[in-house]
């Protein structure tokens, strides 16, 4: 960071009054040069300091909002280049593309698709969040479909450099949509129309010297809700610039550059969907903040939205669901209880697996903190003493008279330690692998 822990430890009151949340001034201090509180947290530092170390101790990338309501979502705020460094803090979106040269038919069957796609996955929901609207002549057509954009929920796109037609969109696309229009020529009208809608605009140059003009030269216009346009001219080029751009402003910190990217892969690789998804998934990793495809189906989500759900989660905290006992298919006084642990993406797999079953039964899940079944046995996390507390301070006995105990096949080995510790249970060595379940169960259950 630009400022120190003793920099601003000199214009703190020095009582060590606790008010920030911290038991010193100098203990608040360092954290604020290192990013972890906001200066804004002590009552006692002048307004004139505050805006002068906000402005220092900010992340070297801008943290942008677009959308509205349910639908806002931050862009940027990014700390480090690699998610092993710290963590990756704002996902990427993914956003198709519509053009008022469409048909009505062609509209249809893309917005047919983007419907489809709606999904739960390890308790994050899964949608194209974005859609972007080209204008190609008709400025009706084009403000129309803008407003169907808006209206069915998704953050609107308006693609554009013509100026007149950015203004009539604006007008009923909502708040903090993306305004995909600023160029050398119309830069100062551009951000014109973006601060009278409080809206996202987008800056495009035909070099990235030339972007890093541009941006300086819009700030100076004082407008700072900005997203880049890596470019459009090739796939090498979009990504060496995507590459230098995060980097410059990361390792740089060079604040010109210290906002969101925009990827167009439908312009890098026209007409080839293949390699737009391709593209996408690339971009996903190397930096695209929106990543803009033709069209995006069902297939197609299924891979990039798991690449981004595993980028974009925190390495040093597992992904984990609350330990407690769960019910399926209506589970009942003589259903049998299974056993797994708290890893987000094994429950999800296993209770998957056993709604597909059909077949009633409980699933219990005791603190293995939030590691795979494997891992967290090996760590003395998941086992036998574990789950008998587990099943013991739940009561589950209480829960159903079945006293049939399933465990995981890979660690067959508790069955014995188990039987000793739930003397009145049946511990039974279930399939090692979760796609095994339904049959395992439907038997069981015979």
């Amino acid at each position: 960071m630009a400022v120190k822990g003793l920099d601003i430890f000199k214009l703190t009151p020095k009582s060590n009054c606790k008010e920030c949340g911290f038991p010193t001034c100098m203990a608040f201090s360092m954290k604020v040069a290192t990013g972890a509180a906001t200066i804004d947290k002590c009552p006692y530092i002048s307004d004139e300091s505050k805006e002068a170390l906000t402005e220092a101790t900010a992340p070297p990338m801008k943290s942008i909002k677009v959308g509205a309501g349910e639908a806002e979502i931050t862009l940027g705020g990014e700390t480090v280049l690699f998610r092993h460094e710290k963590k990756l803090v704002s996902k990427n979106l993914f956003a198709v593309e519509l053009s008022d040269a469409m048909s009505d038919d062609e509209v249809a069957v893309a917005c047919e698709k983007l419907q489809k796609i709606n999904y739960n996955r390890i308790s994050e929901m899964m949608f194209v969040e974005v859609v972007g609207v080209r204008f190609a002549a008709d400025t009706d057509r084009f403000v129309g479909l803008v407003k169907k954009v808006n209206d069915c929920g998704k953050i609107p796109m308006i693609i554009t450099t013509d100026v007149e037609a950015a203004k009539a969109a604006v007008a009923v696309a909502g708040e903090k949509a993306i305004i995909m229009g600023a160029v050398k020529d119309n830069a100062a009208a551009m951000v014109e129309v973006a601060k009278a809608a409080d809206a996202v605009l987008g800056v495009s140059a035909d070099s990235i010297e030339a972007l890093h003009d541009l941006v300086t030269e819009i700030e100076k216009l004082g407008y700072k809700k900005l997203i880049l346009n890596v470019g459009e001219t090739s796939i090498k080029e979009a990504f060496s610039n995507a590459v230098d751009i995060r980097t410059a402003a990361i390792k740089g910190n060079d604040h010109t550059f210290g906002y969101p990217s925009i990827v167009f892969t439908n312009k890098i690789a026209p007409g080839d969907i293949n390699m737009q998804i391709a593209l996408a998934s690339v971009f996903v990793l190397r930096y695209g903040s929106v990543i803009v495809m033709d069209e995006m189906d069902f297939n197609a989500a299924l891979p990039l939205f798991g690449l981004r759900q595993n980028i974009f989660t925190d390495p040093q905290k597992p992904m984990r669901v609350e330990p407690k006992i769960y019910e399926f298919n209506k589970a009942g006084k003589d259903s049998p209880v299974l056993v797994t642990v708290d890893f987000a993406l094994t429950y999800f797999v296993v209770a998957g697996e056993i709604e597909r079953s059909k077949a009633p039964a409980y699933l219990a899940i005791p603190d293995a903190g939030g590691y795979s079944v494997l891992t967290s046995w090996a760590a003395g996390k998941f086992g036998s003493t574990v789950i008998a507390n587990f099943i013991k301070e739940q009561n589950v006995a209480d829960i159903t008279t079945s006293r049939k105990l399933i465990l995981p096949g890979k660690v067959a080995v508790l069955q014995g330690d188990l039987a000793e510790l739930l003397p009145e249970w049946e511990i039974i060595v279930g399939p090692t692998e979760a796609m095994q379940l339904p049959k395992f169960l439907r038997d069981l259950e015979a």
